[in-house]
């Protein structure tokens, strides 16, 4: 996967990366949990330590949470978000509904080691956080909690 300027949350003032609307997400979830007869528990936007939004929902029993990247349309499942531990998960009637909307990405994508090559458009300043955090896969890259 090539990781794109930005998509860490961190980016140098002249190469600003796209910003995902979170209206939009928050909207989605709210109707496709309904639909789903779900309940929404807790939604939070993207924080100062962290670069995505995250909709915590109850379905059948199920409680996980979804997130959506800030700044690309990348979105996961999780049932576990903590500050420094996101335990990617499948919910395979919701990446169907989600679909349409954004990429949903696999835990198979989610948990690849990370190998920085040289396709990939980080910053220097990702490659700083990068340098220091010291994430082992893929999706603690796209779905952090750094400062």
């Amino acid at each position: 996967m090539i990781l794109l300027n930005g998509i860490t949350g961190f980016y140098e003032k002249q190469n600003e990366p796209p910003k995902t609307d979170g209206k939009q997400f928050k909207r989605l979830c709210f109707s496709i949990i309904n639909q789903n007869k779900g309940t929404i528990l807790n939604f939070q936007e993207p924080q100062i330590a962290s670069n995505f939004y995250s909709m915590e929902v109850k379905i059948s029993n199920k409680h996980f949470s979804i997130l959506l990247n800030a700044h690309y349309p990348f979105l996961a499942f999780a049932s576990a978000v903590n500050f420094g531990e996101i335990n990617f998960i499948e919910v395979p009637h919701l990446k169907e509904e989600f679909s349409p909307f954004y990429i949903v990405l696999s835990t198979k994508v989610l948990n690849e080691p990370l190998l920085l090559k040289s396709e990939n458009e980080l910053n220097k300043a990702e490659l700083n956080q990068i340098a220091y955090w010291k994430p082992e896969r893929i999706g603690e890259v796209l779905f952090n909690h750094w400062d």
